[in-house]
């Protein structure tokens, strides 16, 4: 594999609210979980965004216009273990569904090429596919 030595960092800081909202700062933008939506939905929120971005820089680069462009996710969440009940099942999504709807002047071979360049394009969807270490510690404030 071969990496860019021209890495973004990103460093997000959360301030609790209450129990079902946290305030984001990113830096430039701030935005609140669990005012609008909850963190699961920000987060497929997440996939769908990064699925257009990806998928418009993809098709200026194929040179594919796209007239209209709706992207649907749907996954299960088993919240069993999240509310601390006993279960075998994990706390997140088990599978998600992805469906790209889009009118554009591409015929169905160029439409599957655009579609497999989004796929190894996409960070977030490559976040979702593949295994991305964590480190959470805590400390006394």
């Amino acid at each position: 594999m071969t990496r860019s030595d021209d890495l973004t960092t990103y460093e997000l800081t959360g301030e609790r609210h209450s129990p079902k909202r946290m305030r984001i700062d990113t830096g430039d933008a701030e935005f609140v979980v669990g005012k609008d939506v909850n963190p699961v939905e920000y987060f497929l929120g997440a996939v769908l965004g990064c699925l257009n971005s990806t998928g418009t820089m993809v098709a200026r680069d194929m040179d594919i216009a796209i007239d209209d462009m709706t992207v649907t996710i749907e996954g299960d969440v088993d919240y069993a273990s999240y509310l601390g009940a006993p279960s075998d099942a994990r706390p997140g999504l088990q599978d998600l569904d992805v469906t790209i709807s889009v009118a554009a002047d591409a015929d169905e071979d160029t439409l599957e090429a655009w579609l497999a360049a989004i796929e190894d394009r996409c960070p977030v969807t490559d976040n979702v596919e593949n295994e991305t270490s964590i480190d959470v510690a805590v400390e006394s404030a």
